[in-house]
């Protein structure tokens, strides 16, 4: 008996990406601006795509568009449909290129002697090192955008795998001119009454802000951003102040980095995908993991 059911649309990548473009602004000349074509020309494309879907998938209003039924059904499909052909291709560059990694490395971590010693073992190996700011790391590897990250815990570890590095002091970054800015060392209840920059993650904004304490005190919430760059910006103005990695802050002479005595340190960790199979990146990790071991020791012999 023969299968009369009709044959399966031939999608084009291309038109169900300008369709998600029009559904995620909601307007077909915002969505030409963003994506830098004609707009009847993407209305065009748009009516090529429902044929081929067999539905109408947009509706047009006086203010803009609006999903039709088939297109709230259609479109969180045609997004993980586009994620996952970014993921296949990226796999298969990366089988067909095996030498090649691409390392995200967050501001100040100091991976730099692993970086070098890898390179001068794998002269062949096409190595691209991109920054990463603090809230990238996770997205950036499962979106294989980096073959391995080096970042600052916290960090969601479901379908990664975190390798300890290293540890680094934190410290209360504040305006030259700041009341404690002469001080060698502080604690936690000299700037108890003074607002922390914010941060809009969760788990990282609790790190940051040392939260719980162990008084059982709650420290005060300051402006909120989300960039490194406007941390130190808003502190050097006087809005608030930072508990941040000691070395962040080394580059601003209006700045003073003071060491906090009962703020545990920060953990730097080496970040892969979970099951990862890259001979390049298990070669990575070794040189960061061996050269973070002979940094510590080399620490502990010269205190």
């Amino acid at each position: 008996m023969s299968d009369s059911s009709p044959p399966p649309a031939d999608l084009d990548l291309r038109l169900v990406r300008y369709f998600t473009v029009v559904a995620e602004f909601g307007h077909f000349g915002r969505a030409a601006e963003e994506l830098r074509v004609a707009q009847p020309s993407l209305s065009r494309q748009i009516r090529r795509l429902e044929q081929h879907v067999g539905a109408r998938l947009l509706d047009r209003t006086p203010h803009g568009t609006r999903l039709t039924a088939a297109g709230e059904q259609f479109v969180p499909r045609a997004r993980a449909l586009l994620r996952l052909a970014a993921q296949a291709a990226a796999v298969a560059r990366q089988a067909a290129e095996p030498s090649a990694i691409t390392i995200g490395l967050l501001p100040n971590v100091d991976v730099a002697a692993a970086v070098r010693g890898f390179r001068s073992r794998h002269p062949e190996a096409a190595v691209r090192v991109v920054d990463l700011a603090w809230n990238e790391p996770r997205e950036a590897l499962l979106r294989r955008r980096v073959d391995v990250a080096v970042t600052r815990l916290p960090i969601t570890a479901r379908g990664l795998r975190v390798t300890p590095l290293y540890q680094e002091a934190r410290a209360l970054v504040v305006p030259r001119d700041h009341r404690l800015a002469a001080r060698d060392a502080v604690t936690l209840d000299a700037f108890a009454d003074e607002p922390l920059i914010s941060l809009s993650d969760p788990a990282w904004n609790a790190f940051a802000h040392v939260d719980p304490r162990p008084d059982g005190s709650r420290p005060l919430d300051g402006p909120r951003v989300e960039v490194l760059e406007d941390t130190l910006e808003l502190i050097a103005a006087g809005q608030a102040v930072a508990i941040l990695p000691a070395g962040l802050a080394g580059a601003r002479p209006d700045l003073v980095a003071i060491p906090v005595l009962d703020a545990d340190p920060v953990r730097v960790v080496l970040v892969t995908r979970a099951g990862e199979d890259n001979r390049l990146v298990a070669d990575f990790q070794a040189q960061a993991v061996t050269g973070a071991s002979a940094a510590i020791d080399s620490e502990s012999n010269n205190s």
